[in-house]
């Protein structure tokens, strides 16, 4: 897998892509460092990189248990500590789940997805974050 980044402008504006897809992401700096607020962070992608990463697998677990999704939406909070780098310490992923779904189901299902299935769950807990989930049913 390669990815490359392409400066946009003068100031920290990059766009993204991948050698496996044709999508494009902006990613900008903040303020500080002359971000222009025309993407997003390193660090919300990270975030953005876990929470995705998860909820794909729940899906296709879910739908293997025969559970009838009608939507689902994910939110991904992260702590970084203070010094330099402000890593993350803290990561908690809230899965909002909408349909004729078990929860007991769900459960085991979410835990799968994010403990056993999620290459970036691992990668981040091995560094030491301590990451949580939980879900929400209707």
């Amino acid at each position: 897998m390669k990815i490359s980044l392409s400066r946009v402008n003068k100031a920290v504006h990059f766009e993204g892509s991948s050698q496996l897809t044709d999508v494009k992401v902006n990613i900008d700096g903040t303020p500080a460092i002359g971000g222009e607020g025309k993407g997003v962070r390193p660090m919300e992608l990270v975030l953005m990189a876990l929470g995705s990463c998860s909820v794909l697998d729940l899906i296709s677990i879910l739908q293997k248990q025969r559970q009838e999704i009608v939507d689902i939406q994910v939110e991904v909070a992260g702590k970084r500590r203070e010094e330099v780098p402000n890593i993350f310490t803290n990561i908690h992923i809230d899965f909002l789940l909408k349909g004729d779904i078990d929860e007991v189901k769900a459960q085991k299902a979410a835990e799968l997805a994010v403990k056993k299935y999620c290459s970036v769950h691992d990668m981040l807990a091995a560094g030491g974050v301590d990451i949580t989930y939980s879900i929400k049913i209707n």
